[in-house]
């Protein structure tokens, strides 16, 4: 047989292999859509990679988590004075003044439920604090407010302990303020409540025990308690509603503090 010959021969082979070929396309294409239709699951996994990609990209979501949590939910203060704050810590007043020079400032009650976490703001009153305003170095009689980050253990009064009170309470009737205020006001029950601001103090005593470990210079008994309606020698007062909620409030198991300067420290 001739090369011609057997060329025709083979010839009419390619049509059926073009129709084989066609025949496993269509099959394959049928088993690809019977797979999807029994197993919608995998089109759902699909669907919801497509919609995964309008997140926002990595480098947005960190600048955006940054900027929520700075200072972990707090105002008024700086980066440096937040870092103060130790990380157990559940439980925080922030007073916040005015200015350096001012006796005006707010005051404002922080939770969170866990170490680390954000914090977030239950109440805020209005308060006083030093006739002079705040120092980071502060001495006997200058008339002002310690500023800085200071721990609360210890509480008392005149009067019985709000329901609740988990703090050590020392009711005596110690607390009551002699003479008058830096404006000529009176003192009447401004020691009604009392919760010690731990400066100069030894943590665990009576707010009414008189040790200044760090000496007398710096002065001492720096409490918070009921505003009297004008500037302290160097005290924070706030409202006496506000009082009992901080006495029923503070738990030492939240190892409270209290933030406290003015804004911007």
């Amino acid at each position: 047989m001739s090369k011609h010959a057997r060329a025709r021969s083979r010839a009419p082979r390619t049509p059926r292999r073009l129709a084989l070929a066609a025949t496993l396309g269509l099959a394959t294409f049928a088993v690809g859509w019977l797979y999807v239709a029994q197993d919608p699951g995998k089109a759902a996994d699909a669907a919801t990679q497509v919609r995964t990609d309008a997140r926002p990209q990595a480098p947005e979501r960190a600048a955006r988590d940054v900027q929520r949590s700075a200072l972990q939910g707090l105002t008024g203060i700086s980066e440096q004075t937040k870092a103060r704050i130790p990380a157990e810590s559940r439980q925080l007043i922030l007073v916040t003044g005015k200015a350096g020079d001012s006796s005006e400032s707010t005051a404002a009650l922080y939770t969170r439920p866990a170490a680390g976490a954000d914090w977030v703001k239950a109440e805020s009153w209005p308060a006083r604090n030093g006739a002079k305003g705040w120092s980071a170095e502060r001495t006997y009689g200058d008339l002002t407010s310690p500023q800085g980050v200071f721990a609360l253990t210890d509480a008392g009064g005149l009067l019985p302990k709000p329901p609740g009170t988990r703090l050590p309470y020392d009711k005596n009737k110690g607390f009551v303020a002699s003479g008058r205020g830096v404006n000529g006001e009176s003192l009447a029950g401004s020691f009604d409540y009392v919760v010690a601001i731990d400066f100069n103090r030894r943590a665990g005593k009576s707010p009414l025990d008189p040790v200044m470990p760090e000496g007398g210079d710096k002065g001492g008994n720096i409490w918070l308690h009921v505003d009297h309606d004008g500037p302290s020698q160097g005290c924070v007062g706030i409202p006496k509603e506000a009082m009992k909620k901080v006495l029923e409030t503070l738990d030492p198991a939240a190892k409270p503090v209290i933030v406290m300067g003015p804004e911007g420290f």
